[in-house]
């Protein structure tokens, strides 16, 4: 990725090295954080309460059944002494199972949550893309940076711009 980066600016460089200087004075550039962007954005934080939200009711069983596993081994600890062999081996193995269930339920809970997470991410990412585009033809910009960018000042920095933009959107 960051080879594909460097390629794109020495040619971006090249092309721009073949304009006259009064071309480049004219020519309007921008910068966009998109780390700021997912940050800031209204969009983003709605979508993390939502994600927190519909997630919530799941998580809150695995920690009940956490606290299941976690009282029945301290009874087997504790009443192991007491108990028959037969009845010893019955509960070892039902612990056993809900271990089983329980990583089931976490590696399952994780998926939904990841697949979840890049729905939210890419839809933000469209949203955030189509401010980016709106505003620079808005305000007539003929060229938008993003990622690999070394340096940019405050007069390119169109980042603010755009949240206010994604803000009006939400």
């Amino acid at each position: 990725m960051k080879r594909y980066n460097l390629i794109f600016i020495v040619m971006l460089l090249a092309a721009l090295s073949l304009y006259s200087k009064s071309t480049l004075a004219e020519l309007k550039l921008g910068f966009v954080d998109t780390v700021k962007l997912m940050e800031g954005a209204p969009q983003a934080k709605s979508a993390q309460s939502r994600i927190e939200a519909e997630f919530a009711p799941r998580e809150k069983e695995l920690v009940a059944l956490q606290r299941e596993i976690k009282k029945m081994e301290d009874e087997l600890s504790r009443d192991s002494a007491v108990m028959s062999e037969a009845e010893k081996t019955k509960v070892e193995r039902e612990v056993l199972a809900k271990r089983r269930d329980l990583k089931r339920a976490q590696e399952e809970f994780r998926d939904d949550l990841n697949i979840r997470r890049n729905e939210v991410l890419a839809k933000l990412q469209k949203d955030m893309y189509q401010a980016v585009v709106e505003l620079a033809k808005d305000e007539k910009f003929d060229l938008i940076l993003s990622q690999g960018v070394v340096y940019t000042s405050e007069r390119v920095d169109i980042t603010d711009s755009v949240l206010k933009k994604l803000t009006k959107g939400n």
